[in-house]
């Protein structure tokens, strides 16, 4: 629930700077790499070669969620990055060689209208959204990209052959993609303005607590909480997100936005519990 929180304010903090896309995207991540070598040990160490195209994807996806809360509604590009089960979905038959089941399809089907009604969402642009046509593409793409992470990141689980393994590879993963992301958008970020100390306080803010700590905080968790019920608890970042955006900001997502986050939201939370369910079942026939 802490890392949900944390992970929720990641909007109205990026809204909250006056600085430019990039820039935030950078400065945040760089800050974020550091945080997470020094929170986590294993962040600084088990690098290899294989983990840096997931770092990469990791990286599109930090940056494309950063431009896209700057350009749209902080509510659209939330619900959008959460689409990436639909992908993931898609994914999972080329590279992790998973079968696409009967199940699946009627999600794939919720997720996708979910993102039609966000698209379909006709709201004027204001000055927390200054393009949210824009920002909406970029935040599908966040899904997109979020989607190769994790795929990549079971991908490497399976390498390791053990939770350890995998657990030791996802955190060096988070480090170099902070790295990446920190590096390629640099060029686009220099000259650094001077920030002033509330835009200086807010980029430490998403560095060191909004990604640093609260990914510190996934990985104690997730060691022993069921699968299902984390997925259910980290469902409280996009139902929070655009609650502080509006708290902060004043920003309201339109009610075509709204439906479609109630929907994909609906849609993961109710296919996670059909695949806990399932597993449950397999491993009760496995014991009898």
């Amino acid at each position: 629930m802490a890392a949900a929180f944390l992970f929720s304010t990641g909007g109205a903090a990026i809204k909250a700077i006056s600085m430019t896309s990039w820039q935030i995207a950078s400065f945040r991540s760089g800050i974020a790499a550091l945080a997470l070598a020094l929170l986590v040990p294993d962040g600084r160490r088990h690098w290899r070669w294989a983990l840096v195209p997931v770092g990469a994807a990791y990286a599109a996806t930090l940056v494309f969620f950063t431009l896209a809360t700057k350009l749209t509604f902080s509510a659209n590009a939330i619900f959008l990055q959460s689409t990436a089960p639909l992908y993931l979905l898609l994914i999972g038959p080329l590279v992790l060689k998973e079968p696409l089941r009967r199940s699946d399809l009627l999600f794939l089907l919720a997720v996708a209208s979910g993102m039609l009604l966000c698209f379909s969402s006709t709201q004027a642009a204001v000055a927390s959204a200054p393009d949210p046509r824009a920002g909406n593409l970029l935040g599908a793409a966040s899904g997109f990209t979020w989607a190769l992470t994790v795929s990549g990141l079971r991908w490497l689980g399976r390498g390791a052959g053990r939770s350890q393994g995998a657990g030791n590879a996802a955190t060096a993963t988070v480090v170099i993609g902070n790295m990446l992301a920190c590096l390629v958008t640099l060029p686009k970020a220099l000259p650094a303005p001077h920030a002033g100390w509330m835009n200086a306080a807010v980029l430490l803010y998403l560095g060191i607590f909004q990604i640093g700590l609260a990914y510190l905080f996934v990985t104690r968790a997730i060691r022993h909480v069921p699968a299902f019920e984390a997925t259910t608890v980290l469902l409280l970042e996009p139902a929070l997100n655009p609650v502080w955006v509006w708290l902060v900001q004043g920003e309201r997502p339109g009610r075509g936005s709204l439906a479609g986050g109630v929907l994909i939201l609906s849609a993961t939370l109710v296919n996670a519990w059909w695949q806990s369910r399932a597993m449950r079942s397999g491993l009760r026939k496995k014991t009898t």
